[in-house]
């Protein structure tokens, strides 16, 4: 056993013995949250996180069954003590393509630490968003379903993450995150869905997922170190990919990577590393890919230094 799960197992369980003894608890009803989909619930969500944050106790956040209609928030840290967040209902986005606005987001959580979310549907509804990409149109920034930026110790066990107008789950400049037992889909024409995006961050571990989406089903930016990726089924998608890498002259690398026991199917690649054809410090090292099945992937294993989508401007090199 590495000493990430280990150390991972170790978090949980002294987290949950400390919650055994005395813990605050807050209904997202009790704050005037409506389980109907149509009623704004964003700040009776804020309300809850906020009472939970300032606890000085081990809290929980209660979303029962029902449908929440929520729209760009976000959950800041430092909190005072652990929460745990759990989910019995769905969390639905507004329906139109700009009610996210510009901000790249619509829910994030924002330099917290000791974190656990169980369970749960995130809905973004990304289908008009979708549309108005491909029509040409302008459409608002692209914005991630459910982040973690700057944050740290933070468990996300059972959460089901469908239909997002870009990645689902985006993990950013975090160390000791642990992803199980996830289930993450988005239709396979559905542009940029990337299931989970890491980028400048460590100590990550994703396992025992199902990740069905239009593009990477995981996907590691620059400054990914020591994860460990294991039993994912991949697919449809475009595979489990390193990169792109070396598109700034001066950027972290990617390192101390294991992907292994797990099987890609119905997909565009099977696992990638790429990079730009251009001069920079970024790397990829001590990359392990061991293990994996594929079923019906168009590039099982693929090494592209000439990383160039859309074949315009490409540096570097000639496109016949």
């Amino acid at each position: 056993m590495s000493k990430l799960s280990v150390s991972c197992k170790f978090f949980i369980i002294s987290f949950l013995t400390l919650f055994q003894l005395t813990v605050e608890a807050y209904n997202v009803i009790s704050f005037g949250a409506k389980p109907d989909g149509q009623t704004d619930s964003t700040q009776a969500f804020a309300n809850a996180w906020e009472s939970a944050c300032k606890s000085t106790r081990p809290a929980t956040i209660n979303v029962p069954k029902g449908r929440f209609l929520i729209k760009p928030i976000y959950f800041n840290g430092t909190c005072n003590n652990e929460i745990i967040f759990q989910i019995n209902g769905t969390i639905v986005a507004p329906a139109s393509y700009s009610s996210l606005g510009d901000s790249g987001f619509w829910i994030i959580f924002y330099r917290v630490s000791g974190l656990i979310v169980r369970g749960g549907t995130f809905d973004a509804k990304g289908a008009a968003y979708w549309d108005c990409r491909k029509s040409g149109k302008s459409c608002p920034s692209l914005p991630r379903s459910v982040t973690f930026m700057e944050s740290s110790n933070v468990v996300v066990s059972r959460l089901k993450s469908l239909n997002s107008r870009y990645f689902h789950i985006a993990i950013d400049g975090c160390e000791n995150i642990t992803l199980e037992k996830l289930n993450i889909s988005a239709p396979s024409w559905s542009p940029n869905t990337d299931g989970i995006h890491i980028q400048s961050s460590s100590g990550i571990s994703i396992t025992d997922s199902s990740i069905k989406t239009g593009d990477d089903c995981i996907s590691l930016g620059p400054g990914s170190k020591n994860l460990l990726i294991q039993r994912i089924a991949c697919g449809p998608g475009h595979g489990i990919s390193i990169g792109s890498l070396g598109d700034n002259a001066y950027e972290e690398g990617v390192e101390n990577v294991t992907v292994s026991d797990s099987t890609i199917s119905r997909a565009e690649n099977g696992v990638r590393i790429k990079t730009w054809a251009r001069s920079s410090n970024g790397f990829a090292k001590n990359i392990n890919f061991q293990n994996i099945i594929m079923k019906n992937a168009y590039n099982p294993i693929l090494i592209d230094q000439y990383y160039c989508p859309g074949h315009k401007g490409c540096p570097n090199q000639v496109i016949n």
